[in-house]
C-alpha cells in the first residue's frame, strides 16, 4: 500500500515519486532485479579492458550509472531505463583506436559529451521527433543491421565469447530467445499458468541456466562468496575521471560526432519501443493514465550522459530503455491494479532493488565469475531485435540493399565509414526527385532492373 493514493483515472503523481508513500513495493520486480542486476555488473569486464580501469574502480563507476537508472522515474520518465545496447558495438569500435587509459578515457568522455547535447538540445528545441524523420528507412535500417551484425558476430566470431564457453552461452541464449519472442511458447503462456509466470521474468529464465550450466561443466569457475557489503573505490575513481586524465580536445569531440548520431538514432528507436508497449496496455488499465512526454525524455537521458561525462566515462551510454525489462513490466501490468499499482511502481522499483545489489557482496560475489553471461545475452538478445526491427524498416529490395551494405560497412570499419557509405548509397541508388514521386505515387515499389526480363532477353540471343 502507498500513503498517497492515485484517484480512478487520474495520471500517477511522479515527480519524486518514492515508494511506499506514492506507490507500494512490487514483489516481482524486486525478485528479478535480484537477479539481472547482473547486466549492470556486466560493463565491468568493458570497463577493465577499454579503458584500463581496475575492478574496484569499474564497480564504483556501476553505482554511479545505478544512480542515473533510477533517475528517469523520479522525473517523470514512465520507462525502464538502461543502455543504448545495439550501440555498444560501435561504441567499442570508436574507443577500440585509442590506447586503453587515459586517452581511451577522454575519448569516451568526448562521444558522451556530444551524446549529452544532442540530447539536450534536441528535448528543448524539441526537434528529436522531426529530426529522425528525416533520415531515410534505408538508413535507419541499414545502422539497426549493422549494430546487430556486429552485436552478434563480437560473441561469435574466434576468440569471442560464445567461442570460449560455447554449451552455457548457447543454451542460455536459446532459452532467453524461446522466452521472449518464440510463438509456440506465446501460445503456451496462454494456456498454461506456469509458462505466464515464467514469462513475466523476462531474461532471467535464460540467464540462469547459462549460469547453472557453466558452473556444472566448468565452463566458468565456481564463486568465492564473501558476507558483507561492497567497497566501491569511489576515492582512487577520481583518477580515471576527466578531472585528472584532462577533458577531450576538439579533435576528439569530432571525431566522435558520428557514433554519436548513430548511438542517438537507435536511442530514439528504443524511445518508440517504449512508447509502444506501453500504448499495447495502457486501454486496458481505465485507472491510471500514462503520459510519455518525448521532450522529457530526451532531457532526462542528456543528464545521465552528462552524469556518465563526469563521474563514470561507460561503454553503453545511457540510453532511454532497457527494452527486455520494460517488456515484461508492461505485461504484467496489463493484468490490473492487483498485478501492479502503477507503471512507476514496477519501473521504479525495479531499478532501486537493482542499485540496492550493488551493495550486497554476497550477490555481487556469487555472479562475478559469470559477468560475460549477462552481458553476452544481452548482446545477442540485442543483435536479434536490432536484425528484425531492421528488416521491418525496408519496404522493396532497392532499400534492403542499401541497408544491408551500409550495415556491413558501419559493422566492419565503424560508425564514420558506415554513414558515409549509407549517404552515398542512398543519393545514387534509392533517391528519387520529388516530380518521379508524385507521378508513381500510386504505384507498387518496383525493381529498376527486371531480372526475369533480362534472363529471357539472354535467353534468346
Amino acid at each position: 500500500m502507498s500513503l498517497i493514493d492515485r484517484k480512478y483515472g487520474e495520471e500517477h503523481p511522479y515527480w519524486a515519486a518514492i515508494p511506499f508513500i506514492h506507490y507500494r513495493w512490487e514483489t516481482a520486480e524486486t525478485i528479478q532485479a535480484l537477479i539481472m542486476f547482473v547486466v549492470s555488473l556486466g560493463m565491468i569486464p568493458l570497463l577493465e579492458q577499454y579503458l584500463g580501469v581496475p575492478y574496484d574502480v569499474a564497480l564504483a563507476f556501476v553505482v554511479v550509472c545505478g544512480v542515473g537508472f533510477m533517475l528517469p522515474n523520479l522525473l517523470g520518465v514512465p520507462f525502464v531505463p538502461g543502455w543504448i545496447t545495439p550501440a555498444i558495438p560501435v561504441v567499442l569500435l570508436f574507443i577500440g583506436q585509442f590506447e586503453a587509459g587515459p586517452e581511451a578515457i577522454r575519448a569516451l568522455v568526448g562521444l558522451q559529451l556530444v551524446m549529452t547535447f544532442i540530447f539536450f538540445f534536441l528535448g528543448i528545441t524539441r526537434l528529436g521527433t522531426k529530426l529522425v524523420n528525416l533520415i531515410p528507412s534505408s538508413m535507419k535500417a541499414g545502422i539497426l543491421l549493422g549494430a546487430g551484425i556486429a552485436a552478434i558476430t563480437g560473441e561469435i566470431s574466434e576468440g569471442g565469447r560464445l567461442a570460449n564457453t560455447p554449451w552455457a552461452l548457447s543454451i542460455g541464449f536459446a532459452v532467453t530467445a524461446y522466452t521472449l519472442f518464440s510463438l509456440s511458447f506465446r501460445d503456451l503462456v496462454e494456456k498454461n499458468r506456469w509458462a505466464k509466470i515464467l514469462s513475466s521474468y523476462g531474461m532471467v529464465p535464460g540467464t540462469l541456466v547459462a549460469i547453472g550450466i557453466g558452473w556444472i561443466i566448468s565452463e566458468y569457475p565456481l564463486p568465492a562468496v564473501e558476507f558483507g557489503l561492497t567497497s566501491p573505490a569511489f576515492t582512487e575513481m577520481w583518477n580515471y575521471l576527466p578531472f585528472t586524465v584532462g577533458f577531450p580536445g576538439l579533435d576528439i569531440l569530432w571525431m566522435a560526432i558520428p557514433t554519436a548520431i548513430i548511438a542517438y538514432i537507435i536511442a530514439f528507436g528504443d524511445i518508440i519501443v517504449g512508447q509502444s508497449l506501453l500504448a499495447r496496455v495502457d486501454h486496458l488499465r481505465p485507472d491510471e493514465k500514462i503520459e510519455v512526454n518525448v521532450d522529457r525524455v530526451h532531457i532526462v537521458t542528456a543528464i545521465r550522459n552528462l552524469i556518465h561525462s563526469l563521474f563514470a566515462p561507460y561503454p553503453g551510454l545511457s540510453g532511454p530503455l532497457f527494452t527486455g525489462v520494460m517488456a515484461t513490466i508492461a505485461e504484467r501490468y496489463r493484468y490490473g491494479r492487483s498485478a501492479m499499482d502503477t507503471i512507476y511502481s514496477g519501473a521504479g522499483v525495479f531499478w532501486i532493488v537493482g542499485f540496492l545489489a550493488l551493495f550486497l557482496l554476497p550477490l555481487v560475489t556469487l555472479f562475478k565469475p559469470v559477468l560475460p553471461i549477462a552481458l553476452s545475452i544481452t548482446l545477442l538478445i540485442t543483435g536479434y531485435l536490432c536484425i528484425t526491427v531492421a528488416v521491418e524498416q525496408v519496404k522493396d529490395a532497392t532499400a534492403m540493399g542499401v541497408a544491408g551494405i551500409m550495415g556491413v560497412v558501419l559493422a566492419v570499419h565503424g560508425a564514420a565509414w558506415g554513414l558515409g557509405v549509407g549517404i552515398i548509397l542512398y543519393l545514387i541508388i534509392e533517391k528519387r526527385s520529388k516530380k518521379a514521386l508524385a507521378e508513381h505515387v500510386d504505384e507498387e515499389p518496383e525493381e529498376p532492373i527486371h531480372l526475369e526480363e533480362k534472363a529471357a532477353d539472354f535467353g534468346n540471343n
